[in-house]
């Protein structure tokens, strides 16, 4: 039997790379809300350039994250941490030197091939136990959220005060920061301990598994289409808000208001779809609120209040959907491939984030905000059609109990949990000393599963 109390090293661990994680978000984005307008007075920009700019990032964390995390599997998971801490302060550093919309571009592209995303979550899988993953990612989930909001609030303020080379500045601080943190802070990991844990680290054999699976790659889809809508509209989102008579300088009103009032509507909608098991109406319903907030924000011209209300109704789409599709892909995950599954997830994020930035930053110099929030009500749109076919996900949850020996040598223990309520699926992992098991935990939890077994 496990304890479920959090040690000193798994709170110590817990703390120091969500704090990490969240210095590194803080630094990307922030710049977000202040690159469309303040970057337009750059040497050689334009929106085309802005929008490469904002987008190159997610493209070069896309292409970066997987091989990272492969990488820290062989040479350990603080080298690559730090390694990508000091390519991501050098990436800050390039546009202070350079002024120009080019440093800037080759700066975010460092930025992004600087990912130690993947490296984090591989840490904080080695050092935290299975009973208390879940916890810890809550934790740094809570901190993404509270870093989002003070970063797209922050830095048109900053910004406005400074220069927009200022916020590259404190990026590069932040991460030097982050260095820090990481030698002082976070224990090392066990080497032996490495890639111990299917739920949490990417494995090759389950690469094919996971990319044949339907449900699985049109949640890819939608993390891509999300991120897509994120990113495109905050390359129009400032000229609109600036078109329909608020000075730059008071944007960040806005933002704070809307994200702030975004986030407790998510809160109060995420416990209603996951109590009573509502979660393919509230995700349809998200995409619709989606597409009416972009819809909202090219039908009626520069009209201020119409604009703030698009906002509102965007960042509460947005909120949701990001809440619901992580917890999506724990559920349709097949056993023992979530890691696999969360990583070709993310990378879908940020190619989304690409696409947002360089088609956004394009259309943008066609045709102006109308056709970046016109292109956004066209996607909302087909997303939603694509959707209303979705089937209510399973409500199973997947988790990992480590075997004594003894235990591992008993042939029945997967028949016989197979045959208990609330059990979906078992695999034994004898390499891993594990089993995995998918449980509905309405109806089973890991202190009754491990009375089964031990």
């Amino acid at each position: 039997m496990y304890d479920s109390t959090m040690t000193a090293l798994e709170r110590r661990t817990t703390f120091g790379l969500s704090v990490i994680l969240s210095l590194r978000m803080f630094g990307i984005f922030m710049v977000l809300p202040a690159l469309t307008t303040y970057g337009m007075y750059l040497n050689g920009a334009n929106k085309v350039l802005i929008g490469i700019a904002i987008g190159v990032y997610g493209l070069c964390q896309a292409i970066f994250q997987i091989p990272l995390g492969f990488i820290s599997d062989s040479i350990g998971r603080k080298p690559i941490i730090i390694g990508g801490l000091i390519i991501f302060m050098f990436g800050s550093i390039i546009p202070i030197i350079n002024h120009s919309i080019w440093g800037v571009i080759l700066g975010r592209a460092l930025q992004g091939a600087g990912t130690i995303t993947s490296s984090v979550m591989a840490l904080l899988s080695d050092l935290i136990r299975e009973q208390n993953y879940t916890k810890a990612m809550a934790f740094i989930g809570i901190n993404f959220g509270i870093i989002f909001t003070l970063s797209i609030v922050l830095g048109p303020i900053i910004t406005h005060i400074f220069n927009i080379h200022t916020l590259f500045l404190i990026s590069a601080s932040l991460a030097f920061i982050g260095i820090i943190l990481t030698l002082v802070i976070v224990p090392s990991s066990i080497s032996n301990k490495r890639l111990l844990n299917r739920n949490t680290n990417i494995m090759c054999d389950n690469f094919l598994k996971v990319l044949k699976n339907k449900r699985l790659l049109k949640l890819n889809f939608d993390i891509m289409c999300l991120h897509v809508l994120l990113i495109s509209i905050f390359i129009a989102l400032p000229f609109s808000i600036e078109k329909a008579g608020l000075n730059v300088s008071e944007h960040w009103k806005i933002y704070l208001v809307t994200m702030l009032i975004s986030f407790i509507i998510m809160i109060f909608v995420i416990i209603y779809a996951e109590k009573y098991r509502h979660i393919k109406q509230v995700f349809i319903g998200s995409i619709a609120i989606l597409f009416f907030s972009e819809t909202l924000m090219w039908l009626p011209g520069n009209h201020l209040w119409s604009v703030i209300t698009g906002i509102q109704l965007f960042f509460i789409g947005f909120n949701i959907m990001e809440a619901i599709l992580p917890s999506l892909i724990s559920k349709e995950s097949p056993l023992g491939c979530k890691g696999t599954a969360m990583g070709i997830y993310s990378t879908s994020q940020f190619i989304g984030v690409a696409i947002g930035g360089i088609f956004g930053g394009w259309l943008y110099h066609l045709k102006g905000t109308v056709l970046v929030f016109i292109l956004g009500s066209i996607l909302s749109f087909v997303w939603m059609y694509i959707s209303r076919t979705m089937k209510e996900p399973s409500y199973f949850s997947s988790l990992k109990i480590k075997l004594s020996s003894l235990t591992m040598k008993s042939t029945i223990l997967e028949s016989y949990l197979k045959n208990q309520p609330g059990i979906k699926e078992v695999i034994i992992i004898p390499e891993e000393d594990s089993i995995y098991v998918k449980v509905d935990v309405k109806k089973v939890n890991r202190s009754q599963i491990e009375k089964l077994i031990f």
